[in-house]
């Protein structure tokens, strides 16, 4: 298990679309709940008066979300087959809750977008398509679910295959995939259905464990953001000076040349250390400390990368945004706080350049402010450099968060450069 490839999901989609219910199945036919969280579901739906175990209920965690019928928050759950483990993000389906959908698919290797079969593709289904895209998440499945509620017919789902191409066609996907499945009784989700011979095509689960996402993480571009300093001042390790944090992407090892910014001052990598000791190479994800051969002023906040290839250091950002808070709003000339990487500065709102109609995804110019669950695309100006890459090539140093500073509370989150459309 602890050398298993790690894939991270998000599902997303349209209120009652059936994300919750999928989950569930999910782990239902994988054997992945233990016997008292059953008979807890099992004892729930039978208060709620439903004739059937409801697997939704494994995820709505909250008694909002369970009276309410709907997912508010964002539900993470584990799990593990032979081939792979996964971290499973539950994303609301309410336009209410976009901003945890952008939360939840953040992070994501794979989204799943789920349509149910009866109404077709939705404002919401293409708005989530559109904001998966924009986070780059590299591989999209279309779920077509609730196949049995009109009887398997091939014709429903292709007409809905046809209308989601169309509309990714104006999209940055680099992988669409598509199954038809009924997460309520199973079919085509864990196993293959015997009710649509004429799906040729793989069950979900399968998709899942073959989709390839090594190629899609940044090992190129070297970035290790300073989280701490470590000095422990005993006299075992008096003279030990290392530098804690996780790798961005790229991959380190003990000999690398470096180099610090914003000091611009270089060295060489002495070790590389863990918990469990010394590594002789470093891939993106893991926290580590590195040691360097010479002592350097570095603080939190500096970005230790290789001397040839090097982040864009500048304080003008052109970034899409996406609002996130109901009582603060975002227009020119207001100011926040910005953390980017291990990095935090203040930053001021230059220009609003246009915000994104999510229905036809054409850009509206005459734009004065953006409010919660708007996206547009802003200039912000920073009272300290950042150093980054464009979201594109780099989803680590290509995204940040805006903080209100009156409340800390965190009002919008962006990624640097992106399509234009």
């Amino acid at each position: 298990m602890e050398h298993m490839e790690l894939v991270r999901l998000a599902t997303t989609g349209s209120v009652d679309d059936g994300k919750s219910t999928l989950i569930g199945r999910m782990l239902f036919d994988t054997k992945q709940i233990f016997q008292d969280q059953l008979e807890a579901i099992e004892e729930a739906s039978r208060r709620r008066g439903t004739d059937y175990i409801d697997l939704a209920l494994l995820t709505d965690g909250l008694r909002a979300e369970r009276e309410q019928g709907i997912t508010i928050d964002v539900a993470y759950r584990y799990f593990a087959t032979p081939k792979r483990k996964f971290i499973l993000a539950d994303t609301p389906g309410h336009v209410e809750y976009t901003r945890n959908m952008v939360t939840g698919a953040s992070t994501a290797d794979i989204a799943l977008v789920l349509v149910d079969a009866r109404l077709g593709i939705l404002e919401q289904t293409r708005r989530h398509a559109f904001i998966a895209s924009l986070l780059r998440v590299p591989h999209l499945v279309l779920c077509v679910n609730k196949m049995d509620l009109v009887d398997y017919d091939q014709k429903v789902y292709d007409e809905i295959t046809d209308e989601f191409r169309s509309f990714a066609a104006r999209l940055d996907i680099p992988d669409l995939r598509f199954v038809p499945v009924s997460a309520l009784v199973g079919d085509n989700v864990v196993n293959g259905s015997d009710n649509m011979d004429w799906y040729s095509g793989s069950p979900l689960l399968e998709i899942l464990e073959n989709i390839h996402v090594a190629s899609d993480r940044n090992l190129v571009d070297a970035r290790f953001p300073v989280q701490y300093v470590i000095r422990p001042h005993t006299m075992e390790h008096q003279d030990y000076r290392g530098y804690a944090g996780q790798i961005a992407s790229g991959v380190f090892r003990p000999g690398d040349e470096i180099m610090v910014l914003p000091s611009g001052f270089t060295s060489t990598i002495a070790s590389i250390d863990t918990f469990d000791g010394s590594l002789d190479e470093a891939p993106a994800g893991l926290s580590v400390v590195i040691r360097l051969q010479d002592n350097i002023d570095i603080s939190r906040g500096d970005m230790i990368c290789r001397p040839h290839n090097q982040p864009q250091v500048g304080q003008d950002i052109d970034a899409i945004i996406t609002w996130m808070s109901e009582s603060v709003k975002l227009r020119p000339g207001a100011k926040f706080a910005i953390k980017h990487t291990t990095r935090s500065a203040r930053a001021m709102v230059k220009d609003l350049q246009y915000r994104f109609d999510v229905e036809t995804l054409h850009r509206i110019d005459d734009t004065a402010e953006l409010t919660m669950n708007e996206i547009g695309r802003v200039t912000l100006r920073t009272t300290a450099p950042l150093f980054f890459d464009e979201y594109r090539k780099n989803r680590q140093t290509g995204s940040f968060i805006l903080i209100d500073e009156a409340t800390n509370n965190t009002v919008g989150a962006g990624i640097i450069g992106g399509a234009a459309l």
